[in-house]
């Protein structure tokens, strides 16, 4: 059983002053596997002192040595790559397929900012003014338990970009995953202090990291309810903010799809990451004379989906993280089946077989409203609402009928209409036609899905503050 007893300060391995634990538990058989201790205010003041210091010098170097070190430390994760994997399959219960895809998008996050590095200005001249844009100090870093180091890599990749230090609080669920990526970090012989990581509860370490005046900005991924509180937490200090929250993403089957491809795609999509995916197309939205296609359709397609053992690579959807998501999840189905959706495929309990873990199985509600709470709250599970829509203009005031407006998808056979469409609909991305990623476009969302962006030029903006010089 593994014991994680130690937090990352100063570039050091040291024993957190804290001492409560939390128990790590597998989501495939719900056996403990180890436990962590964790860190607390003292630990927290402790590294944002130290990433304090060190940005007193790392703030002046210059992009070639930025580049140096995102170089090494692409090079340490990458070492690393199929031991990442095995750990957050086990750790996590992500699939096989998608555990790899999310540490490649760690690995990538190095390699990607350099190539934002190449062409980026830190200086322009705007009118008769120079401006500079500036980094911006110590930045709090607090991720989740979903893809916890592929978030982690690509928030320290862009404050590496940006000669920013950093303390990050990850989820306690993804500790061994963590201390794995602490080591690869540590070989990277990053000047001491840049990176500083303490494992701890949101109350108590992310607390801390909120409400610190050394603190300069907060790069937050999580729930939309923990956003809000941070972005309050925040305003205190006058931190900048970036919020990656909830979505509740819709996907238009526009009336020229084909449905034989759209159909099951959506249904997988859905299924991404198990269901545990912000970006998750858990909305079909289909022409409403064409739902009887639509259902017999998505009903075959969900039988083909494979819900088990992560480390199968043939499995699409693996356990929930904990107990406690596999009864929000559900108590979502339960909720549907109350609110009059009729229920197309899976349902309550556990797949014949899976007793043991956390999962639920691949569920699709068609005769879904809007207004019913599994069509407007986050699940977060393989739970899929299948709506109708009479026009197009329906369609599209569905689809931005909802607080969230983190993603949307569209399948058309029209890419010009399609792209129509898209510019109508409220959401900070939006993929036409399979499920695609562009590391260097922006991403956040609209509404309650957050604020601000990441990845590429956008991303690393929102690290740095800007100085017009007047002379």
């Amino acid at each position: 059983m593994e014991k994680i007893n130690q937090i990352y300060v100063n570039g050091e391995f040291i024993t957190p002053h804290g001492t409560e634990t939390f128990d790590l538990i597998s989501p495939v058989t719900n056996q403990k596997t180890g436990e962590v201790v964790l860190g607390d205010e003292t630990d927290t003041k402790l590294a944002i002192a130290a990433a304090k210091e060190a940005f007193k010098s790392f703030r002046k170097t210059t992009v070639a040595e930025r580049v140096t070190y995102l170089e090494h430390l692409h090079e340490a994760v990458s070492k690393k790559e199929e031991e990442l994997v095995k750990i957050m399959v086990s750790e996590y219960g992500g699939t096989l397929k998608f555990s790899k895809a999310s540490v490649k998008n760690a690995i990538d996050s190095f390699t990607n900012m350099i190539e934002v590095l190449k062409t980026f200005e830190f200086q322009r001249i705007v009118g008769k003014s120079k401006v500079r844009l500036e980094s911006l100090g110590v930045v709090g870093i607090i991720t989740p338990w979903n893809a916890s180091n592929s978030f982690i890599c690509n928030k320290f990749a862009t404050a590496i970009a940006a000669g920013c230090t950093v303390v990050v609080k990850p989820s306690e669920m993804s500790a061994a995953q963590t201390q794995l990526l602490l080591h690869c970090f540590h070989e990277a012989g990053l000047p001491k202090g840049v990176f500083n990581l303490v494992n701890g509860l949101g109350n108590v370490v992310g607390a801390e990291i909120t409400r610190n005046p050394d603190v300069a900005k907060i790069s937050f991924t999580g729930s939309t309810l923990t956003g809000k509180i941070i972005a309050k937490g925040a305003i205190d200090t006058m931190k900048r903010v970036t919020l990656e929250l909830g979505g509740k993403s819709p996907n238009l089957i526009l009336d020229d799809a084909d449905l034989e491809k759209a159909i099951p795609a959506a249904v997988f999509g859905a299924y991404m990451n198990s269901g545990q995916a912000c970006i998750a197309p858990t909305r079909l939205l289909v022409p409403e004379n064409k739902l009887e296609e639509v259902n017999a359709l998505a009903k075959a397609a969900a039988a083909l989906v494979q819900v088990g053992n992560p480390m199968n690579e043939q499995t699409h959807v693996g356990p929930m993280v904990s107990i406690k998501q596999y009864e929000r999840v559900q108590d979502y189905i339960r909720t549907g089946m109350e609110e009059g959706a009729t229920l197309l495929a899976g349902g309550t309990g556990k797949p014949d077989g899976l007793q043991d873990g956390n999962f639920v199985k691949a569920t699709i509600f068609t005769n879904v409203r809007n207004d019913m709470r599994i069509a407007r709250e986050e699940i977060f599970g393989p739970v899929l609402s299948i709506i109708t829509y009479k026009t197009e203009e329906e369609a599209i005031a569905i689809a931005n009928d909802t607080t969230y407006g983190l993603s949307a998808y569209i399948s058309s056979t029209d890419l010009s209409h399609a792209n129509r469409v898209a510019e109508q609909l409220e959401a900070g991305r939006v993929v036409i036609n399979e499920f695609k990623h562009d590391p260097l476009a922006p991403f956040g969302g609209f509404k309650q899905s957050g604020i601000g962006r990441e990845f590429g030029v956008y991303g690393l903006e929102t690290y740095l503050e800007t100085k017009a010089i007047l002379d």
